[in-house]
């Protein structure tokens, strides 16, 4: 029988306050683990903690920020101390700054890469000793469609999660022996409050040009919703998903696959 049962695991999910890594938190709390996760913010890990008292999901929050090495290395100690060895490492935390390539600094450049790349390395090298110590581990990366293509705008992003990919591929090479697999989640366009703006109906009534391009390029014909992340984060962070390693698995509505629709 394939087992997505998630009892007794601990989860750390990475800026799972709100949107899609809440949403990938609630999936795995309502498959049986403990959820534990962080902000860099006190609000917002406020927020978070009063956002699962109302799912009833018992949630500890931190405020940690993950492009700080050391600070992550005391909140994976203290989570180890005080609710236990993390068997799922989720990082979902990102940012993405849509600035044209001419006209962005290098500090605005290195800090997307710096959140989006180096935060998951920080966090996968934190936590894997602990999984190689219990025997077994799945780490989930946020990757994104900008893992594969490119788009006006996004040259840090893109940069990062591209790199974000080849990272989750090497610690598969390195650690599937540990019994470790590290996998990643392409999201597609998510409506979230973030993208909300984009989706906006316009003064006349019809729909925003972004929100009308990315309707045309979809063959599923929506936006994404965060909880069409919620079965592929449980399977991947599953005993169902042992022999899967070092795969991107794109939730995009089909957007990867298809060249767009024939200009009338």
């Amino acid at each position: 029988m394939v087992n997505f049962s998630l009892d007794g695991r601990i989860a750390l999910v990475t800026g799972a306050a709100y949107g899609i890594g809440l949403a990938i938190a609630q999936a795995l709390a309502e498959a049986g683990a403990k959820i534990v996760f962080n902000c860099s913010r006190r609000e917002t890990v406020e927020r978070g903690l009063k956002a699962y008292r109302e799912l009833g999901i018992e949630a500890k929050g931190y405020v940690c920020d993950v492009t700080d090495e050391e600070a992550v290395r005391r909140m994976v100690d203290d989570i180890e101390a005080t609710v236990g060895t993390i068997d799922i490492l989720v990082n979902n935390a990102g940012i993405i700054k849509r600035i044209p390539m001419e006209q962005m600094s290098v500090e605005d450049f290195r800090r997307v890469v710096d959140v989006d790349l180096v935060a998951p390395y920080i966090c996968a090298k934190a936590v894997i000793p602990g999984m190689i110590r219990k025997g077994h581990g799945k780490i989930i990366n946020i990757c994104s469609m900008m893992s594969e293509l490119g788009r006006e705008t996004v040259s840090a992003y893109a940069a990062a999660k591209g790199g974000l990919k080849m990272l989750t591929r090497n610690i598969c090479s390195e650690y599937g022996e540990a019994n470790i697999q590290c996998n990643g989640i392409g999201p597609g366009y998510i409506a979230t409050e973030q993208t909300a703006p984009l989706r906006e109906l316009q003064p006349d009534g019809s729909r925003h040009p972004f929100d009308q391009f990315i309707i045309a390029k979809t063959p599923a014909g929506r936006w994404g919703t965060p909880e069409d992340l919620m079965g592929p984060a449980v399977f991947l962070a599953s005993d169902a998903s042992n022999f899967v390693n070092g795969h991107i698995l794109y939730v995009d509505g089909g957007i990867l696959a298809y060249i767009g629709k024939q200009p009338k």
